[in-house]
């Protein structure tokens, strides 16, 4: 399957206005409703968009503080392991396996910086961490985004899974 442009423009309008019905989104981009539909269902089926919950902001929940923390860890049991028991701390929002000197990173949040120690405390207490380094971001210039590199398939003619 390939993205092409009037599947590119889909996307970017819903990430833009993710509530946005099928109706107006077919008045917008100046194609039928059926289309729009039928499009979307095959972008959902192929797994090119996999949902449209809410993006929740950790700040506004009293989360300030962000970071970013690394691990090494003991492989006896491979990742899984030690992910599933990260996986139960709330404040850790991802975990990613990585190459490099670390194992792991981990995207964290907590209320301020000493609780970003309890939340640090938390990491290190699970079976399987060896060592963490951590980084505190001060600013997000550019945020987690897409939509530039969908709106580059068509130009490119990459193909999607």
């Amino acid at each position: 399957m390939t993205i092409d442009e009037l599947d590119a423009r889909i996307i970017a309008l819903l990430t833009d206005e993710p509530r946005l019905g099928i109706l107006e989104s077919s008045r917008r981009l100046g194609v039928a409703r059926g289309t729009v539909q039928a499009r979307l269902d095959r972008l959902i089926a192929r797994g090119v968009i996999k949902g449209f919950g809410p993006d929740v902001s950790p700040e506004a929940l009293g989360y300030d503080v962000t970071a970013f923390v690394s691990m090494e860890i003991r492989q006896v049991a491979g990742h899984d392991p030690v992910a599933d028991r990260l996986a139960r701390i709330p404040e850790v929002l991802e975990v990613h396996t990585i190459t490099g000197d670390s194992d792991l990173l981990c995207r964290v949040v907590a209320r301020t910086n000493a609780d970003l120690q309890r939340v640090i405390d938390e990491i290190v207490d699970v079976q399987g961490v060896l060592r963490t380094n951590s980084i505190i971001v001060l600013d997000t210039p550019v945020p987690y985004r897409v939509v530039p590199l969908v709106a580059d398939v068509p130009r490119r003619g990459v193909r999607s899974p």
